[in-house]
């Protein structure tokens, strides 16, 4: 148990901090499952629109540090290869 003022402070300061990144990243995952929605159904434009939307969302993600760099640039490839394969 923190006993300082300073380790009682730190963890309010974290619990705030670990809701804010956990919504974050739900957010990001939602996005993203949005496209592979799309993807799965067949649907090249929503798949496209749902892609513009989750980009932006990803890269604020990476800017913040709830998600690595590489993993994002990992998805937001993978998702525009999967969209320029749908004929």
């Amino acid at each position: 148990m923190a006993n300082t003022p300073q380790a009682k402070k730190r963890i309010r300061r974290n619990t705030a901090r670990t809701a804010v990144n956990k919504n974050r990243v739900s957010r990001i995952r939602t996005l993203v499952k949005k496209v592979e929605n799309a993807l799965v159904a067949g649907d090249k434009a929503a798949a496209t629109e749902a892609l513009k939307i989750a980009q932006p969302e990803l890269a604020r993600g990476v800017a913040k540090g709830v998600v690595h760099k590489n993993t994002a640039s990992r998805k937001y490839a993978r998702l525009t290869k999967a969209i320029s394969a749908l004929a």
